[in-house]
């Protein structure tokens, strides 16, 4: 999985396929960009071929020498072993918004196959049946994206306004605001039960204002046809948060904006100097953020999105910082633990389309099949499959 792979995108479909085949991998941590090491058999060879995936057959004594020199104390480096394909489920509305999704991209792109779920599946109790949950580019707080000033008039916005509050009155509530907290909290419960969650874009920072606004109107009456709490901002409780606190509510209904989590109407960064840098971490005493940073480069271009990237001064110190814009205080790429599970946010909209607009065409992968962006992406698909390790001592 270094400079060497043809398709480092398709070669996560692989491991995924292998591991659907009951045939367990060693993933191999800061060796070669993160490689897979699996037993050979010609089928595995065949679908690598197939699917234009780069490979090595090595003979028994090489792979004795992997694994040792991997174990070693003096090098930075680890296996770790994914036993078992993870159910893969996205959270996203059916009557699809009108641009696309980096996730549903990659999984496509991959050949990783993934459940769509939205509100009623939540609601009916069947988010438990998966392992893994995306939350597509969704707006938690029930402003819809904040739209309104640019799409107010639009036929897609308009409908899309009507059918989540018929949704919300069918499900028993009285906002879409409503619906969305619930929504939000049975997230944060499935995390705390032992699911893994991972979300792009405003599906971050909206989760995490939502979760904090708990009991409180933070929306203009165009959103949910009342006015807004004059004192939200007093009311929001950010121990309820998972990844920020002390933030502030942008409270202008027009603005584009949730809150100053976000940095895009605020920094200035050139697109040519925009690249984030990953953390590295101990690949044996750290070995969850090592794998969500797998890739042959540290050094990944920056992308734009609703949320572009986050406040550094506004992430709790209990998050797990694995990319950032140093002299620009933004992180890009961040991780923590709740309960028994873990999520992990990824700020932007597409790792390769760097300023994406409504109704613009979707990426082509194949103009992108060793996107380092999109591996963080599949590093986090692989990372339900990994064995727990117990701590060294």
């Amino acid at each position: 999985m270094d400079e060497t792979q043809k398709n480092h995108l398709k070669a996560y479909g692989i491991a995924y396929w292998v591991l659907q085949n009951n045939v367990t991998i060693d993933w191999l941590l800061n060796y070669r960009g993160g490689s897979f090491l699996m037993e050979y058999s010609p089928d595995i060879k065949k679908e690598c071929d197939i699917r234009g995936v780069s490979y090595e057959i090595i003979a028994d004594v090489k792979i004795s020498s992997i694994l040792a020199e991997v174990s070693s104390d003096d090098v930075n480096m680890d296996a770790v072993k994914l036993e078992k394909a993870p159910k893969m489920a996205v959270y996203s509305p059916k009557d699809k918004l009108p641009w696309d999704d980096a996730v549903t991209l990659a999984l496509t792109y991959a050949e990783i196959p993934y459940t769509v779920i939205y509100d009623e599946e939540i609601i009916n109790g069947e988010l438990s049946k998966y392992d893994w949950l995306h939350m597509h580019h969704e707006d938690f707080t029930g402003q819809y994206g904040k739209f309104y000033a640019s799409y107010k008039y639009a036929s897609w916005y308009i409908s899309q306004q009507e059918n989540a509050e018929e949704a919300a009155r069918s499900f028993g509530f009285a906002k879409v605001s409503d619906l969305k907290l619930f929504v939000a909290k049975t997230i944060k419960t499935y995390v705390e039960n032992g699911g893994f969650l991972f979300a792009m874009c405003s599906g971050t920072d909206s989760f995490d204002i939502a979760l904090s606004a708990e009991n409180v109107d933070i929306c203009e009456s165009m959103y949910d046809h009342d006015p807004a709490d004059p004192q939200a901002q007093s009311k929001l409780d950010y121990s309820k948060c998972l990844a920020f606190h002390n933030f502030k509510l942008k409270t202008n209904p027009l603005e584009y904006e949730y809150s100053d989590i976000d940095v895009t109407e605020t920094r200035r960064v050139n697109e040519n100097a925009d690249f984030f840098t990953l953390f590295e971490f101990s690949a044996k005493w750290d070995p969850v953020p090592t794998m969500l940073c797998q890739n042959h480069t540290n050094i990944i271009k920056g992308f734009m999105g609703q949320t572009t990237a986050f406040n550094e001064d506004l992430i709790k110190p209990t998050t797990i910082i694995m990319g950032e814009l140093k002299s620009a205080k933004e992180a890009k790429y961040i991780h923590g633990t709740f309960g028994k599970g873990t999520w992990t946010f990824y700020a932007g909209h597409d790792p390769e389309d760097y300023r994406h607009f409504v109704g613009d065409q979707p990426t082509n992968l194949d103009n992108h099949k060793n996107s380092p962006g999109y591996r963080l992406i599949l590093n986090n698909v692989l990372f339900p499959a990994a064995k727990k390790k117990k701590q060294k001592t």
